[in-house]
């Protein structure tokens, strides 16, 4: 099998302006998975559950068959269109179409469900490509709170959903054609027979197995082999804090891989790289440089994010950056900072009790 790419690369055009820092503050010692976020019960992530519906759909119970197909619907959307807000906007659209369709022959809520968000998905994705091309900077997918808990008990399935969330895979996937990449979340990410995804996108099933496996080859090709142990990654997010922020060269050096790359995306809305920083010496020293002097009111929270440990790191309380790594034999391969402030709204967060 191929070896993937050390760091994915956002296929995004970049217009140089002046770049500049990120900065971090001093270690806390906080423990995982201690915070709640307002605003994200609305955003559930389930794709394990199969949800079933027996009888007819009724008046009375078109919303009650929604809601419990929402999780399903609104992981769809995000693995299509990497956006918080662009998933939302189209499960609530596919609500409407749902609430005012004719459902009399309605035999199975999912299926009709799935199709109508999934192509909806596909047209917002066609919109959305032309203003990427122009994004100032990279792109990355917008953080996304990643708590699968009790609705995926079983650990290894947990580890393959968290896959399917994560930034390197995101990325790799904004490379598919919007056909491509329906297929690929729908086959690879869900587990949906080809025949009903055939139906969902209204192509024959021999169509869409030569998209599923085109889209295959291109992941295998493009996606980087990262270690996903969550232990490691998260002693590691932790040592890596705590040597920038504590200003320890060596160590933070130790840590990264010798062809590091550091990718970070503002959009062009604040301070940040607007240019992926390559090697172990431009990415350690960056990263020093930022993280010299802390401004006041700069505190940061550990949270898990797109299935992995991450930093966020607030400002006066409200949500400035986000923190992210990917590893790979022991050391750090790559660093994802998100600094658009419009990709930050969903991380509102309460005091940990």
């Amino acid at each position: 099998m191929r070896e993937g790419l050390e760091c994915p690369v956002p296929d995004r055009a970049v217009r140089v302006v002046s770049a500049g820092a990120v900065q971090t503050p001093r270690r806390q010692q906080l423990p995982f998975g201690s915070l709640q976020f307002k605003g994200t019960g609305q955003f559930g992530l389930d794709t394990a559950r199969r949800v079933g519906w027996d009888g007819a759909v009724t008046t009375d119970t078109v919303t009650d068959v929604f809601e419990e197909h929402r999780p399903v619907l609104t992981g769809v959307a995000y693995r299509m269109l990497g956006r918080i807000a662009d998933a939302e906007d189209v499960v609530q659209e596919a609500w409407l179409r749902w609430s005012s369709a004719s459902r009399e022959d309605v035999r199975e809520p999912r299926a009709f469900l799935v199709r109508i968000t999934t192509r909806l998905a596909v047209d917002r994705l066609r919109q959305l490509q032309s203003r990427r091309e122009a994004y100032v900077g990279p792109w990355l997918p917008e953080p996304l709170v990643t708590d699968f808990g009790p609705a995926v008990p079983d650990t290894a399935e947990q580890a393959v959903l968290a896959d399917s969330v994560s930034v390197a895979v995101l990325v790799v996937l904004e490379s598919l054609s919007p056909l491509e990449r329906a297929v690929f979340v729908l086959r690879e990410a869900f587990g949906f027979p080809y025949g009903e995804i055939a139906t969902t996108l209204d192509r024959t099933e021999a169509a869409v197995r030569q998209l599923a496996g085109r889209a295959r080859r291109h992941v295998e090709e493009r996606k980087p082999r990262y270690d996903v142990d969550p232990a490691q990654r998260r002693d590691l997010t932790e040592r890596f804090l705590a040597a920038a922020a504590g200003g320890d060269i060596e160590e933070l050096l130790a840590l990264l891989a010798p062809d590091v790359r550091l990718v970070g995306d503002s959009g062009g809305k604040s301070k940040a790289p607007l240019r992926i920083i390559e090697s172990q010496d431009k990415v350690g020293r960056f990263l020093m440089a930022v993280a010299h002097v802390p401004p006041s009111g700069m505190e940061i929270r550990f949270l898990e994010l797109n299935g992995g440990p991450a930093l966020l790191v607030l400002l006066d309380g409200k949500p400035d950056s986000v923190f992210q790594i990917d590893i790979r034999d022991g050391v750090i391969q790559c660093v994802y900072v998100v600094r658009n402030p419009d990709k930050l709204v969903s991380l509102d967060v309460e005091e940990p009790s």
